[in-house]
C-alpha cells in the first residue's frame, strides 16, 4: 500500500513556498564549507531568540537549496562561536550536516528523491528547514507493497514503511539493549510481514518462553510438555551433544556410535539381510545421520553383543562407558521429549507438520519454548530445527516459504568460534548465506551484536538499531552502515524506547522512527520483575508445584523403551544360543507378565515405628532382651587378661637346638567355650 500521507504531503509542502527573505522565514543559515559528504552550515539566532533554532537538532533532517534542486542533510554535530549563549544578543552558531541526496525536479516537472548528488551546495547556499513533501519524497520506497510499522521520529505526522518481500528476501536484524522494545518490535514485524505473505510460516526459537501471548490464535505454542522430538531426528553429532551432556564427545565412543546407530536403524526396518551381504547393500544407503527411526534398545542390545564378545578387549571400557552415558540420558525426565513412547515410531511426517506449519490450518506461527529444555541440550534441538528448515525449503524448491527467528542470536552463533555448538553455527550460517534461494529468511535479534558472529550479522541486509549502550557493540552497527551515513549512529546510544534507527534493503535511506504501538492483548509477556500483577496473575504460588518441576517428578513413560530392551535382549541371547523362539510374543505381552508379577509379588513389612529411645544419645534408656548365660559368658570373657596383639609381619622366635617347640595354640572362641568346664556354663 502507499504512503497515506503521501498525497497531503505535497500539498503542504505547495503551501510552504514562501518568499525565502521574509520575515519568520523557514532560512536558518548559509553554507560557510563544504566536502564531499559533509557541510558546515553558519546561522545567527537574532536577539537570543531559540523559535527557529529548536528546528535544527541531532538527528533531524534539513534542507540545502542548489537552483531548482534541494539537497537533503542529516543534522549530527552544531556548536556556537563562542561557546556560549548570550540573552537578547545576536548568537551565532554552525552545524555540521552530513549529506544523504537530493530531490530533483525532472523535465516534467516531477519531484522524485535521488541518493546521489549532481550539484553540491556551494558557498552561501541557503539552509532552511525541510519540507513534508521532500520528507516523504525521502523515505518514499517506491513500490507499493509496503508496510507501516511506526511513524517518523521528526515528524508524526508521516508513516514509517518497510518493503517486507526486501526484508525476508535477505534477511533482517534487530539489535538493543535490554528493555527498549525488542520483542514487542519482532511482533509488531512479524504481524506485518505474516499479512504480507500469508503464506508465510514462521518459527520462533523462543528462549525466555515470552511470544506465546503475542499471536493468539495465530500460533502453535511448543513447550517441553506437548513437544515430541525423536531423537532418531538428531544427527550423529548433535545426538553426541546429548548423550555426552554438552562436554567434548569421546573419540573412542564416537565411532562406536558411528557404527552401531546404522545397524540400529537397519534393524528397525527388518532388513533381511545379514553379515557381509547386509554390509555391501545398505553401507551407502543408510548412514548415522539418516533421519531413519530406530529404537535405542536395539543401540543397547548391540553394545551388549560387543561386551560380550571375547575379542575387543580395549574397546569394552568405551563400551561400558557408552552404555552408562545412554542409559542416564533416557532415565532423565528432563529429556522426556526426546526419549517418550511417542518417538520410537516413525512420526517424521506428523513432526514437521506439526512444528513447521505445514499446512497450517490457520496457524502460520510456532513458538519453540526453550526455557524448559535442558540447557546443554538446547543448542542440539536448535541445530536441528534450523537444520530441517533449511531441508525443507531445499527439497521443495522453495515452495514452502519459511523464516527462522532466533532471539538471543548470540547463544547460538557466537562471535568466538571456540564457543558454541558447531552444528548449530554451521545451520544457522547456511541460511543466512544461501536460503534466500530456497525461500527459507532468518531474522537476528540480541542485545549484544558485539558477541554475535560478524558473518551471519553482515548477511543481514536490513537491520534495526535500537539504543545501544555499550562501545562495541555500537562500533559493530556502525561498521553495518553505509559509509554516507555512518554519522546516523552518532545518537544511537540516546534514543529513546521504542525508537530505531532503520537502514539497509527494506527502507530507501537511514530512517530514524518511532514504532507503532502494540495492542495490550499482543504484548509479549516475560513474566519478569518489572511486570505487574493482574487479575490472571495470582497473588500466590503452589510451591509444591514448583518444586516438582524442579525436580522433574513426573518421570518418562519408559516402559516401552524397557520391554523393548528386554525383548531385543532376549532375542539376541536366544539367536546366541540357538533358539529362535523369543519367551514373549510382543511387548505388551511382556508387560503384561510384569503387571502381574507385581501383582503377585509379597509386600514387603511394614517398618517399625521410629521411637525416641532410638535418638542418640538415649541407648541406656532401652536395652532389647538378651540371654542372661551369654551375657555372664562374655563378662567373663572380658575379664581375662588381655594380651597384646601380634604382629603379623614378625614371625615367631625359633626354639633352640633340641628344645622341643610348643604346639601352636588357638585362639577361638569356640576352643575356648569347649575347654571350660560344664559347671561354669551352667546357670547357679
Amino acid at each position: 500500500m502507499l504512503n497515506n500521507d503521501f498525497q497531503t504531503s505535497i500539498t503542504a509542502g505547495e503551501q510552504e513556498r514562501r518568499d525565502e527573505m521574509a520575515a519568520g522565514n523557514r532560512m536558518l543559515g548559509r553554507v560557510v564549507a563544504c566536502s564531499g559528504s559533509r557541510a558546515t552550515i553558519c546561522a545567527t539566532a537574532e536577539g537570543g531568540e531559540t523559535s527557529l533554532t529548536e528546528l535544527w537538532a541531532v538527528g533531524r533532517l534539513v534542507s540545502i537549496s542548489v537552483g531548482r534542486n534541494r539537497i537533503v542533510a542529516l543534522v549530527y554535530s552544531m556548536a556556537t562561536d563562542q561557546q556560549n549563549w548570550t540573552e537578547n544578543r545576536d548568537t551565532t552558531f554552525h552545524v555540521e550536516v552530513e549529506l544523504m541526496g537530493e530531490v530533483r525536479v525532472g523535465a516534467d516537472g516531477r519531484e522524485e528523491f535521488s541518493a546521489g548528488i549532481s550539484d553540491y551546495p556551494y558557498l552561501g547556499a541557503i539552509a532552511h528547514r525541510i519540507r513534508a513533501a521532500d520528507l516523504a519524497k525521502v523515505y518514499d520506497t517506491g513500490k507499493d507493497d509496503v508496510c507501516t510499522i511506526g511513524k517518523l521520529t521528526q515528524d508524526d505526522q508521516i508513516d514509517a514503511t518497510i518493503h517486507v518481500p526486501s526484508m525476508l528476501e535477505k534477511h533482517f536484524a534487530i539489535v538493543g539493549t535490554t528493555g527498549v522494545g525488542k520483542s514487542t518490535a519482532v511482533t509488531l514485524l512479524l504481524h506485518k510481514a505474516i499479512q504480507a505473505d500469508p503464506q508465510l510460516r514462521v518459527l520462533i526459537l523462543d528462549p525466555h518462553n515470552e511470544f506465546a501471548s503475542a499471536f493468539g490464535d495465530l500460533a502453535m505454542v511448543i513447550d517441553t510438555d506437548t513437544l515430541d522430538l525423536p531423537f532418531w531426528l538428531f544427527r550423529l553429532e548433535e545426538f553426541a551433544e546429548v548423550i555426552f551432556r554438552g562436554r567434548p564427545p569421546v573419540p573412542e565412543e564416537m565411532d562406536i556410535l558411528r557404527d552401531l546407530i546404522p545397524e540400529a536403524k537397519r534393524a528397525f526396518r527388518g532388513s533381511p539381510e545379514s553379515g557381509l551381504m547386509r554390509r555391501t547393500s545398505e553401507k551407502s544407503s543408510i548412514t548415522a545421520d539418516t533421519p531413519v527411526p530406530f529404537r535405542v534398545a536395539d543401540l543397547l542390545a548391540l553394545v551388549d553383543e560387543r561386551i560380550g564378545r571375547l575379542e575387543g578387549r580395549a574397546e569394552k571400557p568405551h563400551l561400558r562407558s557408552l552404555k552408562s552415558k545412554i542409559m542416564s540420558a533416557i532415565n532423565d525426565p528432563r529429556y522426556h521429549f526426546m526419549f517418550s513412547s511417542n518417538t520410537i515410531t516413525d512420526t517424521i511426517l506428523d513432526t514437521i507438520a506439526r512444528i513447521f506449519r505445514i499446512p497450517g490450518d490457520g496457524q502460520p506461527v510456532t513458538t519453540f519454548q526453550l526455557a524448559g529444555i535442558p540447557s546443554e541440550v538446547v543448542n542440539s534441538v536448535a541445530s536441528v530445527l534450523c537444520r530441517m528448515a533449511f531441508e525443507i525449503g531445499l527439497w521443495s524448491h522453495g515452495g514452502v516459504h519459511m523464516l527462522v527467528v532466533c532471539e538471543e542470536a548470540h547463544r547460538y552463533v557466537p562471535a568466538d568460534p571456540n564457543l558454541g555448538f558447531t552444528p548449530t553455527r554451521q545451520a544457522i550460517a547456511r541460511i543466512a548465506k544461501e536460503g534466500r534461494k530456497y525461500g527459507v529468511s532468518l531474522g537476528i535479534i540480541t542485545q549484544r551484536p558485539g558477541e554475535l558472529d560478524p558473518t551471519i550479522l553482515s548477511q543481514c541486509s536490513t537491520i534495526f538499531a535500537m539504543r545501544l549502550a555499550n562501545d562495541r557493540d555500537q562500533d559493530i552497527i556502525r561498521s553495518a552502515i553505509p559509509n554516507s551515513s555512518s554519522s546516523t549512529t552518532s545518537f544511537i546510544s540516546s534514543i529513546g524506547n521504542g525508537e530505531a534507527i532503520a537502514f539497509g534493503e527494506a527502507v530507501a535511506v537511514p530512517m530514524r522512527m518511532r514504532f507503532a504501538r502494540v495492542d495490550t492483548t499482543r504484548l509479549p509477556k516475560a513474566n519478569g520483575a518489572g511486570d505487574r500483577h493482574t487479575d490472571e496473575t495470582p497473588q500466590s504460588v503452589d510451591l509444591r508445584s514448583i518444586v516438582a518441576r524442579m525436580r522433574s517428578v513426573a518421570g518418562p513413560d519408559i516402559s516401552g523403551f524397557q520391554s523393548s530392551y528386554l525383548a531385543a535382549r532376549d532375542a539376541s541371547a536366544a539367536a546366541t544360543s540357538g533358539y529362535e523362539d523369543a519367551p514373549y510374543e510382543d511387548e505388551e505381552d511382556y508387560i503384561d507378565t510384569l503387571q502381574a508379577a507385581a501383582q503377585k509379588a509379597p509386600q514387603p513389612a511394614a517398618h517399625e515405628p521410629y521411637r525416641p529411645d532410638m535418638l542418640p544419645g538415649a541407648a541406656s534408656a532401652y536395652q532389647p532382651p538378651a540371654n542372661e548365660r551369654f551375657d555372664s559368658i562374655r563378662r567373663e570373657l572380658a575379664a581375662e587378661p588381655r594380651r597384646p596383639e601380634a604382629d603379623p609381619y614378625r614371625q615367631p622366635p625359633r626354639p633352640a637346638f633340641g628344645e622341643q617347640q610348643e604346639p601352636r595354640r588357638e585362639g577361638s572362641i569356640r576352643e575356648q567355650l569347649l575347654k571350660k568346664p560344664l559347671s561354669s556354663l551352667i546357670r547357679r
